[in-house]
């Protein structure tokens, strides 16, 4: 929209108001906001021709004041959006009457106002939507797509209480450390995060820490100039250079060498680093994300990481549950993934037992998302459902054997943290390598299929496959 616009806002909520009226008067539109439908249908009347309407739900009051037949059948439904609260159902049953489908979620961020209004196609409002899920055990559930047809959903309170963190949290320019489990989603949180930070228009750049050997990565991390080594037959520019402007991720962090953490360090102190071979400094804006599924305490203290480091990029930290601490996601969690999965592999979908669901929810998943989403696929192939209810029962009964007995040889041979530490190192081990195995067998042992299902280069999953002592053929 290139002519100046009308906003009106109903809401009782002084701040809301303050920053629509803000925004618009900037950017040369007009914002009339008042605090009841009763006020917004006298404005009308009075002559007032709105481009666009904006409701304010409050949990504390009824939404039936807000959705006024009086108002509501001056304005075409696809010009009015609702303002709720993050869980807030109680709304949605007038919005549907009315055809109101644009929803945001507070807190509302000045970003939110301008693409509601002058990017509508690829709104936030539209993400809910486009995501679809049954309500959750509360009827609480958010569902937003991402890029490269990622998704973050969030039912448990855990999660729910991670996204208003990140909505918060987005739009300062303060390092974040993301911390979780193997598969948990970290980088789901990292693309929110960059999602609703003004840096979003510009590239999101993710580097796997773990995936390359320190010399090669910090020719990834800060390019080179030709002739730097031998193969270098042109320059290429590094991942911060491709982030400038933008957001950096940089995953599993904690398996970063004391060497690459010391250039790490002063890149972050003072913005500047020097391409491999180069005789001058390149100057970068990027802001910097961190994610690792290790115990950085134990790191620190162990001298495996710098701590001057780990307060550099821990401003704030959040701490990513695994799935077995938010089981009441994973019955439409599978319905997300089986979807998802069957148009991306051309499949019938179907609808997903709840005898499936039930054994779903007692197995602990190791592996997390990344081990659910490789079961859906396989069940998704092979289409039965009676097998895949069988293995989840295993799977879970061998679990529970496998843990017991390794914690009952814990205790017998060893009380100390050390012989704790060895005993989920084990663990993880096992989970690690049936992950592995399961990618594998679901691929036809095509290895760089399965490199792709699991989320991590070919490179790593073959040293996996060597760490692991796995038959490949």
């Amino acid at each position: 929209m290139s002519h100046a616009l009308v906003v009106l806002a109903v809401s009782e909520d002084a701040g809301v108001s303050s920053l629509i009226r803000k925004f618009l008067d900037s950017e040369g539109h007009r914002a009339v906001c008042v605090s009841s439908s009763l006020e917004a249908i006298k404005m009308i009347a009075e002559g007032l021709s709105p481009d666009f309407l904006l409701l304010d739900v409050l949990k504390s009051r009824s939404a039936d004041h807000l959705f006024a037949p009086a108002l509501l059948e001056k304005i075409d439904s696809d010009r009015v959006c609702v303002l709720t609260d993050i869980g807030d159902s109680s709304w949605k049953p007038l919005a549907s009457k009315w055809g109101i489908q644009k929803v945001l979620t507070k807190p509302l961020l000045r970003r939110d106002v301008e693409r509601l209004l002058f990017e509508p196609v690829s709104a936030p409002a539209e993400t809910m939507q486009a995501c679809s899920a049954a309500n959750g055990p509360n009827g609480a559930v958010h569902c937003e797509e991402l890029d490269n047809n990622k998704f973050f959903f969030a039912a448990s309170p855990a999660m729910l209480k991670i996204y208003r963190d990140v909505r918060l949290l987005a739009p300062v320019d303060i390092p974040v450390l993301i911390l979780g489990e193997s598969g948990v989603g970290k980088e789901i949180i990292a693309m929110l995060l960059h999602k609703y930070n003004p840096r979003s228009e510009k590239k999101f750049v993710n580097v796997n820490c773990a995936a390359l050997p320190s010399e090669l990565l910090e020719s990834e991390l800060f390019g080179y100039e030709a002739g730097a080594f031998t193969g270098a037959v042109k320059a290429k520019p590094g991942k911060f250079e491709l982030a400038h402007k933008g957001t950096l991720l940089l995953d599993e962090i904690g398996e970063m060498s004391p060497q690459m953490q010391a250039k790490l360090l002063h890149v972050l102190q003072d913005g500047s680093f020097s391409r491999l071979g180069a005789r001058s400094s390149t100057q970068v804006d990027v802001r910097v994300l961190a994610a690792t599924n290790i115990h950085m305490e134990d790191a620190i203290a162990e001298k495996s990481f710098r701590e001057d480091l780990y307060y550099r990029l821990n401003a704030f930290t959040i701490t990513v549950p695994p799935l077995r601490e938010r089981r009441e996601e994973i019955p439409m969690m599978m319905d997300q993934l089986l979807q998802r999965n069957a148009a991306d592999l051309g499949q019938q979908a179907f609808p997903i037992s709840e005898k499936l669901k039930e054994a779903a929810q007692d197995y602990s998943w190791p592996g997390n998302l990344r081990e659910l989403r490789n079961f859906i696929t396989r069940t998704l192939v092979l289409q039965d459902q009676e097998a895949a209810y069988n293995d989840l029962r295993a799977r879970t009964r061998l679990g529970a054997g496998t843990v017991k007995a390794q914690f009952a040889t814990n205790e017998m041979a060893n009380t100390t943290s050390h012989g704790m530490r060895n005993v989920v190192n084990s663990i993880k081990n096992q989970a690690e390598i049936r992950m592995i195995q399961d990618a594998l067998t679901a691929s036809g042992w095509n290895r760089r299929r399965a490199a792709s299902n699991l989320n991590i280069s070919y490179r790593a999953l073959l040293y996996k496959i060597q760490q692991h002592g796995l038959m490949t053929s």
